[in-house]
């Protein structure tokens, strides 16, 4: 009977050197993550800000981009709405507010016929000349056969829409990225 209580009070008392070892070992490690966290801080503080930036400057890229297809696309449905500026600059407008942007930040160039650029080619085969469509091949002082392509060819005019937009960052710890222009121009052909 001794034996059992002898071989039965070893594992308890180890336990019990284990636990106070294990208590004393927690105690002197209580402060550490707290202490990691203060210095990982103000690494990670502008990782998670650039991200955010970054997001947000990639968004507003996108939506510029959008807003020039969508005044190419309106410009691009025939040869009327390729010259109505007013008609491009609110299809532009339009797409830039639907997604929660102020128009205030947006910018519609061209020169051609407002708010668009138009130029005009001919297409032969595949083959477009002039290489690239100029806006003056569009004009028949400039070119007397415009309007009319060589037998077999047909007549190609396409509107080009620039929009340029501005991020504004939400942080401005480094001046030269307060505020940054964004430039996309769309090219489509219009249907004649």
């Amino acid at each position: 009977m001794n034996e059992f209580f002898a071989t039965r009070n070893r594992p308890v008392r180890q336990t019990l050197v284990s636990a106070a070892h294990k208590a004393r070992t927690l105690r002197s490690e209580s402060g550490q993550s707290i202490y990691e966290l203060a210095l990982l801080t103000p690494l990670l503080l502008p990782m998670l800000i650039g991200a955010i930036e970054l997001g947000r400057y990639a968004y507003i890229s996108i939506l510029v981009g959008n807003a020039a297809r969508a005044g190419a696309a309106y410009g691009a449905q025939g040869l009327a709405q390729s010259a109505d500026a007013t008609g491009i600059q609110a299809a532009a407008d339009s797409d830039f507010q639907n997604n929660g942007q102020s128009v205030s930040i947006l910018t519609i160039n061209g020169g051609f016929a407002g708010p668009s650029y138009i130029a005009c080619g001919c297409d032969s085969n595949g083959t477009i000349s002039p290489n690239p469509p100029t806006a003056a091949y569009c004009i028949a002082t400039n070119n007397p056969t415009a309007g009319s392509c060589p037998s077999g060819g047909h007549w190609v005019v396409l509107v080009s829409v620039e929009v340029k937009g501005t991020f504004n960052s939400l942080f401005s710890y480094l001046p030269s990225l307060k505020s940054i222009t964004l430039d996309k121009t769309c090219t489509m052909r219009v249907n004649q």
